[in-house]
């Protein structure tokens, strides 16, 4: 038998003849009805991140007429957003994300009220922030954001909808650690402990299809209106696993952990989460050259091995002239190194340079003393050295 929570928002006032005639397909959905369309009215939504998942559902809540819109976002759009987030356009390159969804949210429904929130969300804000808002949804694509958004609406008494996405595959769940009939639980009671660093890329890294987003972004914005409404039976204690290519849905069940142990503060959640691990901190210590440096060692001729330990697929889209592929992941596993030259320097780069500074404590410990690698990788290579460069 389905389990409903009680609705999360009191209803508004009466509809005016406008919103009766935009929400006429709610208002005939007998579990909906006119009541649960002056509650979405009446509801405060945050959501972090006008990125992948934040662009579908913000656009799906503002439709369905969700009174006030919060956003969290201080980053621009770029050209390689626009793959997947749909509430940017090419006339928004450059312009702030913030502003960018406000203004195509206007478009979709000009009675929903946003506001903007261009801050990094971090611990002396969260839990004031979470306050003036009835639920939060985070789509975030970093554990450090992930806990603290947990942390925070464990601390504000806030439920929370969580999604994350890779490649084929989403999860989304619900957390509440106040809900009624000792339901509540929180996103520690799932991952009680961050992964360890550099083990789960990021989109950026590891990539994200498209329309996964919409997938994903969809659950989201649906479990929010079942939330807000009181209708059907929320996420709350399942997780859902979406596979895009296999096309299946299943949920997996999730209970409070008995051994989770309360949160009273927020932390710093960068070194909770181990943003570079400490054996990789260590060996890129002194290890590490900035792209002018390398432009001066590659034009000295100096003989150096260039390793570039991206996957084939980067591979294939942009290079350092002069480079030798060898993925990391050949290099964990030791194939890799026995393509490294051993009677010169070997200088490793990726992407961002956080791949690159794993690969390069695995050379450190293999007795390759003399090893470097590129900071900010080729990203930061093509920017200061070769703007034309196409990137990803």
């Amino acid at each position: 038998m389905p389990i409903s929570l009680p609705p999360l928002v009191e209803p508004a006032g009466e509809l005016t003849r406008d919103e009766v005639a935009r929400y006429s397909r709610h208002l005939i959905i007998p579990d909906v009805g006119v009541q649960g369309q002056q509650r979405l009215k009446n509801a405060r939504v945050l959501v972090i991140g006008a990125g992948g998942l934040g662009a579908p559902t913000l656009l799906y809540l503002a439709a369905a007429g969700v009174g006030t819109l919060g956003i969290v976002d201080f980053d621009v759009v770029e050209e390689s957003n626009l793959q997947r987030q749909v509430i940017h356009g090419v006339s928004d390159i450059g312009r702030t994300k913030a502003e960018s969804a406000r203004d195509s949210i206007a478009e979709v429904n000009p009675l929903v009220r946003v506001q903007l929130h261009q801050v990094r969300l971090d611990r002396s804000n969260a839990v004031e922030l979470f306050a003036q808002y009835d639920l939060i949804l985070d789509g975030t694509d970093n554990f450090a954001t992930r806990y603290l958004v947990n942390d925070a609406a464990v601390l504000a008494h806030k439920p929370y909808i969580w999604g994350s996405i890779y490649r084929f595959e989403g999860q989304v769940s619900v957390f509440w650690e106040d809900a009624p009939d000792g339901r509540g639980l929180n996103y520690r009671d799932l991952y009680p402990e961050p992964p360890p660093p550099g083990m789960v890329p990021s989109c950026a890294e590891g990539g994200v299809l498209g329309v996964l987003c919409a997938s994903i972004g969809s659950v989201m914005g649906t479990e929010a209106i079942k939330l807000i409404t009181g209708i059907g039976e929320p996420l709350l204690g399942r997780l859902m696993i979406y596979d895009a290519l296999e096309m299946s849905y299943r949920t997996i069940a999730i209970r409070k952990d008995p051994a989770t142990p309360a949160i009273t503060e927020l932390v710093d959640y960068d070194a909770f989460c181990g943003v570079v691990p400490e054996e990789d901190a260590a060996a890129a210590a002194g290890s590490t050259i900035t792209p002018a440096e390398l432009r001066e060692l590659l034009d000295s001729g100096q003989q150096l091995a260039l390793i570039d330990v991206r996957e084939p697929g980067e591979w294939a889209i942009n290079r350092i002239e002069g480079a030798q592929l060898v993925p990391q992941s050949t290099i964990n596993t030791g194939e890799g190194l026995a393509k490294l030259p051993q009677d010169r320097m070997s200088v490793l780069y990726c992407k961002t340079g956080v791949r690159s500074a794993q690969a390069l404590a695995t050379l450190k410990q293999a007795g390759f003393a003399n090893a470097v690698h590129l900071q900010g990788g080729i990203v930061a290579w093509a920017k200061q050295m070769q703007p034309d460069m196409v990137m990803y």
